[in-house]
């Protein structure tokens, strides 16, 4: 949890993760926690909602049967809260690189796919 002032539990941040993996089932958090039909999105997934969403303002993404919504993240680098109202982003299941995985980036008047930090703590979509 995080009210924007403190992080709880307040434990090591993990800074950097350096791993030529996807998300594996045996650790996807949906599937831990809803059962093993869920899973976090592909790259493709996002890729095709991105296309069809189209959206170029915050009506989209709330309207849409998914109610994406702007929860920020919290930084690789410290766990602090940034962007809450302002920006959402949601991790697919793949890596682009070692060190980074895509996700679909969404605020006020664009969404697009982006590679980011492994250690940044964004939001995640379960599907099945």
């Amino acid at each position: 949890m995080n009210d924007g002032i403190s992080r709880t539990p307040a434990t090591t941040w993990i800074t950097s993760i350096n791993e030529n993996l996807d998300w594996q089932t045996d650790n996807d958090p949906c599937t831990l926690e809803l059962g093993g039909s869920w899973r976090i999105p592909t790259v493709t997934e996002w890729i095709n909602i991105d296309a069809i969403g189209g959206w170029t303002d915050w009506y989209g993404p709330w309207s849409s049967g998914l109610k994406l919504h702007a929860a920020g993240y919290l930084n690789y680098s410290t766990g602090s809260l940034f962007d809450r109202g302002i920006n959402g982003y949601n991790w697919s299941s793949q890596r682009s690189i070692e060190t980074n995985g895509w996700n679909l980036h969404y605020n006020g008047s664009s969404s697009s796919m982006f590679s980011y930090n492994k250690g940044f703590g964004f939001s995640l979509r379960c599907i099945q």
